[in-house]
């Protein structure tokens, strides 16, 4: 008896065929789309992120930057004023011509002033400007009178005087006036904050709502008609969060948050930056919407195209399918060739059948499947450039506020990638690198203009403040979560070896390898670039100086891999030569400033000059003076 085997049902080859598409085809490229777009999204979000934080923090140094300015005047006025009147601002004193004289000037001095008073301890006194107070300026004057008896500084709320077009948004800093630790009078000082309504309006151009707020969550100003200075801005998510935080604000933060107007809801992003000389915040928010609006468009895009895809495979394959005979052994190697991820696998069957014309239909498909892959990888590329420029810019900003070492991110960057790639670092540290090495001088966008475009020496509590850069940049930085791996490479680049760096004093392997590459290279650059304050060593020299503080300051295998790289000619510096006499050579054991330190202080661990050899440092020192008195210190 025979036994008949039944055949299973068989399945039609166009569900066969069009499995198989969607499988090799449309999976594998919408999960590497999915994580494309994840990433690029990332990024999107990240950049806006950094935007906001940096337009917040540049209009906070600006308030500090004036009301520093202005405590300065009054300070100065004070002094006058004490020596114009001898100690003496009593009843009979007060109105004497040279007092008035003196506050007249002082409101002329800047268009920012409108009105100054000068009051005695009886609160008799002159004053003058250019409007008049109403009752709620007199009340801050009071105010301003009586903190000025304790000894105090005094800054007001934000007020508004006049109406219309000659409303003016005003604010009173006051201080007493002290002679011999008796207390004789108050200066107070109502300014006009127009500047900084103009800062605002030109942030509010670029698509950015921005305004300030004090400790209470009052509105000091805005470029939004909506908004009136000493409105409660409380209802603000974002504007609570700093109330709350008190004091505690220190750092800029960035928040997504809900704004609830009637039945509509918006949602923000939006960041604060604390004026701390002042309690008061900058704040900058958005619609998300506007904000992620480069990502809403990606996404669109990415799936619009994936659907596209999916549609364009299917009907390619009941085009196929029904065109197909006999056999199919190419064709399935092929389509594993696919799977496989080897879109560059074509078909090779000659045939004049229906056969023939399906594999040159799968060799089309692998040709558009391979450009579209292609398209993508460059797409990435294109947002990595964007990313990587905006680190560029931001890095370009830092330089620019310092015109001394204009280029010098740049250059410390290319240097740290040539020592890591001698030194055998892997990619994944270089890429680390670069970005912490772009960024690695930030911080000094938070450092004073008149310290940090000094042309000459810094004084000792000048230098503390220049030191404060690194853990400035590190906090800019540290609410990017993606750049927390860049961190120590902008914090601590100032460490030495010999646990006599900043800021924390890390010693030896404490102080990571990222840190340890910069240094050096922040080293070289500092060394053979001309500074106002120093002229520029000849490389040879400079290697010299460097290998000086091998094993003190700097790593030995990061040193050898710089004069490795330079003697292969893989470094060529450029600068412009000024008509100058070239730097003497450093006498043996002549000692080394250490960076940013004031040329009073030595370097921290320097070798300092043999007796044999002090002459012979003095000689070097007293020539090299002579031909450029600013070569005593270097800064980094």
């Amino acid at each position: 008896m025979s036994l008949k085997v039944s055949n299973p049902a068989r399945i039609p080859i166009l569900y066969v065929i069009l499995g198989v598409l969607v499988a090799i085809s449309v999976v594998p490229m919408y999960f590497y789309s999915a994580q494309v777009e994840s990433i690029n999204r990332d990024r999107l979000k990240t950049n806006e992120m950094l935007l906001q934080n940096t337009v917040t923090r540049s209009l906070a140094d600006d308030i500090s930057q004036h009301e520093g300015s202005l405590r300065m005047m009054l300070s100065n006025l004070s002094s006058a004023i004490q020596v114009a009147s001898g100690g003496d601002i009593g009843a009979g004193h007060v109105e004497r011509p040279e007092l008035r004289a003196l506050l007249e000037n002082f409101v002329s001095s800047s268009e920012d002033i409108a009105y100054a008073t000068l009051l005695n301890a009886d609160a008799k006194g002159v004053s003058a400007g250019r409007i008049a107070p109403d009752a709620f300026l007199r009340r801050e004057l009071e105010r301003g009178f009586a903190a000025a008896r304790e000894g105090r500084a005094y800054n007001g709320q934000a007020l508004v005087v006049g109406s219309g077009k000659s409303a003016r948004t005003v604010v009173l800093v006051s201080s007493p006036v002290m002679y011999g630790g008796r207390f004789l009078g108050m200066i107070g000082s109502v300014v006009d904050l127009q500047f900084l309504i103009r800062r605002l309006e030109e942030v509010s151009r670029a698509g950015l709502t921005p305004y300030v707020v004090d400790a209470q969550g009052r509105l000091v100003a805005a470029s939004h008609a909506n908004y009136a200075t000493g409105q409660d801005m409380k209802h603000l998510e974002i504007v609570r969060n700093f109330v709350d935080e008190g004091s505690k604000a220190q750092l800029a933060a960035t928040k997504e948050f809900t704004i609830q107007e009637g039945n509509e809801s918006t949602e923000m992003l939006g960041t604060y930056s604390p004026v701390t000389t002042l309690d008061w915040a900058v704040v900058v928010q958005k619609p998300r919407l506007e904000a992620y609006r480069g990502v809403f468009e990606m996404q669109h895009t990415a799936r619009l195209l994936a659907l596209l895809a999916v549609l364009a495979s299917i009907m390619v394959s009941f085009y196929a399918a029904r065109r197909i005979a006999n056999p199919l052994k190419v064709l399935t190697e092929s389509s594993r060739a696919i799977a496989r991820g080897d879109f560059s696998k074509r078909v090779e069957l000659h045939s004049r059948t229906e056969i023939g014309e399906l594999a040159d239909t799968f060799n089309m498909m692998s040709d558009e499947l391979q450009q579209f892959v292609h398209d993508l990888q460059r797409a990435a590329e294109e947002n990595r450039a964007l990313f990587m420029g905006s680190i560029q810019m931001l890095a370009g900003a830092v330089d620019e506020k310092d015109p001394y070492t204009r280029g010098h991110s740049d250059r410390v960057t290319r240097y740290s990638l040539l020592i890591a790639r001698e030194m055998g670092l892997d990619d994944e540290f270089l890429e680390i690198l670069r970005i912490s090495a772009q960024l690695h001088d930030v911080g000094k966008i938070g450092i004073e203009d008149h310290i940090l475009k000094k042309p000459g020496a810094l004084t000792p509590e000048e230098f503390e403040i220049m030191k404060t850069h690194t853990t400035k940049g590190a906090n800019i930085l540290r609410p990017v979560s993606q750049l927390k791996e860049m961190l120590p490479g902008i914090e601590l680049h100032h460490e030495a070896l010999d646990g006599r760096g900043y800021p924390y004093g890390l010693q030896g392997d404490q102080i990571p390898l990222l840190a340890r590459v910069i240094a050096v290279a922040d080293t070289f650059d500092a060394l053979t670039t001309n500074r106002p304050y120093q002229r520029a060593y000849e490389p040879p020299e400079a290697l010299r100086i460097i290998q000086n503080l091998v094993g003190k300051r700097l790593d030995p295998k990061a040193v050898a891999a710089l004069i490795a790289v330079y003697e292969r000619g893989e470094i060529k510096v450029r600068r412009l030569v000024r008509a100058q006499a070239t730097p003497p050579p450093l006498a043996a054991g002549a000692t080394i400033l250490t960076p940013f330190a004031p040329a009073a202080v030595p370097e921290i661990g320097a070798v300092q000059p043999a007796p044999e050899t002090k002459a012979a440092a003095a000689s070097a020192s007293s020539a090299a003076s002579a031909v450029d008195p600013v070569v005593e210190t270097t800064r980094f």
